[in-house]
């Protein structure tokens, strides 16, 4: 202190009052001792509001009345070190309220006083004054970080801008008020509008305002708004986003809220077409379904298919060699391979479902079943079940659905045996079914579509129960596309003895008796009889013959003929052409007759198997027929060639 009061004792007052006076910094002069402000600047006086002769007229305790002890300890540090600083001491000002200074202070002396120079401070401005100084320091240092970091941000930015572009999702946001913020390509791509047309439009009215039916989806109902409200991840994998020509795409999607310090500002939404999916779904429940339909009518068919195996009808071939019978065979195949209705007419037992059989086993629908309807034994009141089926209840002991024949042939054909025995009631619904392929179940609604063939068959004369109103005639005239009739036996005498031999063999392998065989008294006998059952009863004639005998002699039954028979029936060709033996006739013998039979009309012909005149003409037969067996009978047809 004594350096510093040689410089003031240097110093022109005047200079010195003026640097005092006009420092920024407000200045105290205080006699410690004397305890009052000896002086004070004008710097001091505006921070504590008084003039000049106010606070030099004050105690240098009173401006820290409420501090004192804090005052005592601070002058006593800075009169024993010569300076001293401190932040803990508040001045009051004129009206009372307190200032917070920072005290830096020093002593000196003045006419051998030691007095108290202090420099008052206001500390809240310090405070700005120092935050000012960092945010510059911050500043002029900081923009090289800055630059930096906000290069780092853009090759961010840069790098999620790729991994949008890329994912092969579409990926869009929305803020919290449901309007787009972004949209990537793949997006863009599925929903048909640009980024462009999406950003800060409303996303649900674009592409969500109706559900997969078209009716209208309520915005408070989206899922995808409700992320951003009730703060949960929302996933859907079953509804549809429109595209901007208006067609829907099925979609599934997630939508996971935006928080930003706790706050829900929007969402981001994560979709993908699953077009392909639903219609391997949709392809898939079709084909289940259809593999079902297919099980339950295997399942009914099999049930159909079981008895006809079990009845042992000769599928493959119609035995006989008759005019009649090639008759049939031709018109077998004249219509057989189209689906013409056929209308096989004919007495019982005649082999009218054989007919049918070998029309459908020679038809394109051959590897669909041949359903067959006995209508002479079904109950009038189960004819509409039995055709067409019934739901689960319609009826007293429907117990559950049933198909109908119908719909078991669907896509074969339809055998209506003894057609005219179907109910005059019945025969409208029969015609709606030949005419348009349709149908209801019995206690359905549903109307179902078949496409079936029919053929069917009747002893009856059917234009006569026409004529009595029993048949109506539009269903006759719809069945009756192409009329077959089948011949009674008694017409096709020389059919006899192949069927004969025919069902010999059936009856000898069924009956394990193999030793049984023909004599020609039997062909004899078999031929006579006039045979009212037709082949029915020949094949029951026969077995029961085969049951009987011992000996290896068949033993036959016959019944005496029918007189009124006797006039229709033809001289069988064998008859005819060869006299009888009256031995036991053996498969030899009959192949040495035919052999003579083919050698007798090649001489007749002169060696000519085919045209007018020709052998096969002579017997009867196809000329290709003839020719084959010529070969397999090693017969030299040249030998028999009229000479020229």
């Amino acid at each position: 202190m004594h350096s510093s009061s040689n410089a003031i004792r240097s110093t022109n007052p005047d200079q010195y009052r003026q640097v005092f006076e006009n420092s920024s910094d407000a200045i105290l002069l205080i006699d410690p001792f004397l305890d009052r402000v000896v002086n004070a600047n004008a710097a001091a006086c505006n921070m504590l509001g008084y003039e000049k002769d106010e606070i030099t007229a004050l105690c240098a305790s009173a401006l820290h009345a409420h501090e004192i002890p804090a005052l005592i300890v601070f002058s006593q540090s800075v009169l024993d070190k010569g300076n001293d600083w401190t932040d803990e001491l508040s001045c009051r000002k004129k009206h009372g309220e307190l200032q917070p200074v920072d005290y830096s202070a020093s002593t000196f002396e003045s006419d051998g006083r030691k007095l108290i120079i202090a420099t008052l401070r206001d500390r809240e401005r310090l405070q700005n004054l120092k935050k000012e100084s960092n945010a510059n320091i911050y500043v002029r240092q900081g923009i090289s970080d800055w630059k930096h970091i906000e290069n780092i941000f853009q090759q961010i930015e840069h790098e999620n801008k790729l991994i949008l572009k890329a994912a092969g999702e579409g990926i869009y946001g929305v803020n919290a008020d449901g309007n787009t913020t972004f949209v990537n390509p793949a997006a863009e791509r599925m929903l048909g509008w640009t980024a462009e047309e999406m950003v800060s439009h409303n996303i649900h009215d674009m592409i969500h305002y109706n559900k997969a039916d078209g009716s209208h989806y309520d915005v408070h109902d989206c899922p995808i708004l409700a992320a951003f409200k009730d703060g949960e991840v929302h996933t859907v994998d079953n509804e549809v986003f429109w595209r901007k020509d208006g067609t829907p795409i099925p979609v599934e999607y997630t939508s996971t809220p935006i928080k930003d310090h706790g706050n829900l500002v929007g969402a981001v939404v994560i979709f993908r077409d699953i077009s392909e999916r639903k219609e391997a779904e949709r392809n898939l429940h079709a084909a289940l379904t259809k593999v079902e339909e297919l099980r339950h009518k295997l399942e009914m068919e099999n049930a159909y298919l079981q008895e006809e195996i079990r009845s042992e009808h000769n599928h493959h071939e119609i035995v006989g060699k008759s005019v009649a019978i090639q008759q049939v065979i031709k018109q077998i195949e004249l219509v057989a391979p189209t689906d013409a209705n056929v209308l096989i007419s004919g007495e019982s037992g005649t082999g009218k479902e054989l007919i049918a059989r070998a029309i459908h086993q020679s038809s394109t629908r051959n590897e669909r079943p041949l359903i067959r309807v006995n209508c002479a034994v079904i109950p009038h009141n189960l004819f509409e079940s039995e055709f067409f089926g019934h739901a689960k209840g319609s009826f007293t002991g429907a117990v559950s659905d049933r198909a109908g024949r119908f719909e078991l042939a669907d896509g074969g054909t339809l055998f209506l045996d003894e057609v005219g025995e179907i109910p005059l009631e019945l025969q409208s619904k029969l015609l709606r079914v030949l005419q348009e392929g349709q149908f209801e179940r019995i206690g359905e609604n549903k109307t179902r579509n078949v496409n079936v063939r029919i053929i069917a068959a009747t002893n009856r004369d059917l234009r006569q129960e026409i004529s009595k109103q029993k048949f109506r005639e539009d269903l006759f005239f719809r069945l009756n596309v192409f009329p077959i009739e089948s011949a009674p036996l008694r017409r096709r005498a020389d059919d006899i003895p192949l069927l004969a031999i025919h069902f010999l063999k059936r009856a000898c392998h069924k009956l394990n008796k193999p030793d049984v065989r023909l004599t020609q008294g039997n062909i004899e006998s078999l031929v006579a009889y006039k045979w009212p059952g037709n082949i029915r009863e020949m094949e029951n004639v026969i077995e029961r013959a085969v049951i009987v005998s011992q000996g290896g002699r068949l033993k036959l039954d016959l019944p005496d003929n029918d007189p009124d028979l006797l006039e229709s029936t033809p001289e069988p060709s064998y008859k005819r052409d060869q006299p009888g033996s009256g031995g036991i006739l053996s498969h030899h013998e009959i192949r040495c007759r035919e052999q003579d039979n083919i050698i007798h009309a090649l001489k007749e012909s002169g060696g000519k198997i085919f045209g007018a005149g020709g052998a096969a003409e002579l017997l009867d037969i196809k000329p290709t027929t003839l020719a084959s067996k010529i070969k397999r009978l090693g017969i030299d047809k040249s030998q028999y060639r009229a000479p020229s």
